[in-house]
């Protein structure tokens, strides 16, 4: 069973806008699957993360160009956007 799915990307993170289009967007540092599907965001594939929610594995956007990124995302440094996990969960209910 998998513990976590990892995410890697062009971009640091899920942004609030598309960064390409606005360099104002903002990243965000953790959402819930929740938030992922209501908003519509462009993370990955719906059923991927409906599959990551009802499975409780939580996922890691990162930006793959950034050297150490897949280091630290492994390790579970802080990296990118953090989607679902016990974090989240405790943040969201809070």
């Amino acid at each position: 069973n998998a513990e976590v799915v990892l995410k890697a990307t062009n971009v640091d993170g899920v942004y609030d806008e598309d960064p390409r289009i606005n360099p104002n967007a903002r990243l965000l540092d953790s959402l819930t699957y929740q938030q992922v599907t209501s908003r519509d965001l462009s993370v990955m594939d719906m059923t991927a993360i409906t599959l990551c929610q009802e499975n409780n594995i939580p996922v890691v956007v990162f930006n793959l160009g950034k050297p150490g990124n897949i280091a630290k995302a492994i390790k579970g440094e802080s990296v990118g956007t953090l989607i679902g996990g016990a974090c989240v969960a405790a943040a969201a209910s809070t």
